[in-house]
């Protein structure tokens, strides 16, 4: 996952401008430029298919409003040039906005401030309080995090913000149906958070959030039809297709957490049974654990913590620790199965701080999950496994306040 930390840096899809939606060609130059770092109008213009005349009016467009710049001197592969006309490239101009992204999460909340490029430029943590609290409450925690963040830059002011939590969240509307961290049901979320921190705002589900982190700075910046499948304290799913985010209607699908894979099984926190969730999530093997290990489920040690205690024994050959492992990682390739099988995507990424255990992604795991697959002739689907922290979730956050901003003085 790119950070920016030095140079010249990429930013958003990658893809050819056969294989994704296309915007109004002004946005099809800036979001190009952006994505590649630095380009030449040549290069714009062959990749995306238009007349050096086009690139040309576009570009002076773009510079007129303070969005390029020309920089000079300096060749696409970084030398300088050795005689002549020095070469000109074009670049964002990525002091001239900045974003806010902020992930919600269960036991920590995380944000970032990135610049109009996509450059991380400061980040700030919070503890949260573990489970649901009143809305009133969450937006004290959400609005404590950004002033810690604005003070590691002060005189920085956000264009957009993008806020990422757990639940089933209408991107759309704005609204929240539900959260495992709020109390309540069909919260008007969106509206209520920018009232509160003074700047617009776009919500979404977390793992949609860490799916647009893979799409922009991450291993699905080329690849047009990937899915997203993240392991933490609850289980989430991200689509990509035609190198673009899928939501469905309301953007309350792909709750791969939320597929029964037992009836009358196991109780989940959204209050059914038989989850995927209830026998994959952090709370469900520290249920587990607690047994395993004849600990007391009602003390106070974190379900972080009891995994790790729990992973550390199952390595030591504790077999019943290793057998919860064991069982949670057929549990997974069961959900990856249908995963591949409903929409055939090239890549599969599994993400999340419980991909630190080796045991959900063993060479078993993977294979159950081809071999639950009807072949069909295809290949076998392939994996890769991002064990990223929680600043890369509130990264995908910055992506989606990028776009916000980008609709804004672009239009969608």
């Amino acid at each position: 996952m790119d950070d920016g930390s030095e140079g010249p840096h990429g930013a958003g899809p990658v893809l050819p401008a056969s294989a994704r939606t296309q915007p109004p060609l002004r946005r099809q130059v800036f979001d190009h430029v952006r994505a590649q770092g630095r380009a030449a109008r040549a290069d714009v213009a062959r990749a995306l298919g238009i007349s050096a005349a086009s690139v040309t009016a576009i570009t002076a467009d773009l510079i007129g409003l303070g969005l390029l710049r020309e920089v000079e001197g300096v060749s696409l592969d970084g030398r300088e040039a050795a005689r002549g006309r020095p070469p000109v490239a074009l670049e964002i101009v990525p002091e001239g906005r900045h974003v806010i992204g902020v992930k919600l999460g269960d036991e920590r909340h995380t944000a970032v401030l990135a610049d109009f490029g996509g450059r991380i430029l400061a980040d700030a943590a919070r503890p949260a309080r573990p489970g649901r609290r009143p809305l009133e409450e969450l937006l004290e925690e959400v609005a404590a995090l950004v002033a810690d963040l604005r003070s590691h830059a002060p005189g920085q002011e956000a264009a957009a913000l993008g806020i990422g939590l757990p639940g089933l969240v209408d991107h759309r509307a704005g609204r929240v149906a539900w959260s495992p961290l709020l109390d309540g049901r069909d919260l008007d979320l969106r509206d209520i958070l920018a009232a509160r921190l003074g700047s617009p705002v776009q919500i979404d589900n977390d793992s949609n959030l860490l799916t647009l982190a893979e799409l922009w700075f991450g291993a699905g910046r080329a690849s047009s039809d990937f899915a997203v499948v993240t392991i933490e304290h609850g289980v989430g799913m991200g689509l990509v297709q035609g190198g673009r985010l899928f939501r469905g209607t309301r953007g309350m699908g792909l709750e791969l957490g939320h597929i029964k894979v037992r009836l009358d099984g196991a109780l989940c926190r959204c209050g059914q049974r038989g989850c995927l969730e209830a026998y994959l999530a952090d709370y469900a093997l520290a249920r587990e654990a607690a047994t395993a290990l004849g600990r007391d489920p009602r003390q106070s040690q974190s379900p972080r913590a009891m995994l790790d205690t729990l992973f550390s024994e199952a390595k030591a050959g504790h077999e019943p620790a290793r057998e919860i492992f064991v069982r949670a990682g057929r549990y997974l390739a069961l959900g990856l199965a249908n995963v591949v099988q409903l929409f055939d995507p090239g890549l599969v990424i599994l993400s999340g701080e419980r991909m630190r255990y080796d045991f959900l992604y063993a060479e078993e795991v993977l294979a159950e999950m081809q071999r639950l697959v009807l072949p069909g002739g295809r290949p076998p689907v392939r994996v890769e496994v991002h064990a990223w922290g929680d600043l890369v979730w509130a990264q995908g956050a910055a992506a989606l306040a990028l776009m916000a901003a980008t609709d804004e003085v672009l239009g969608a």
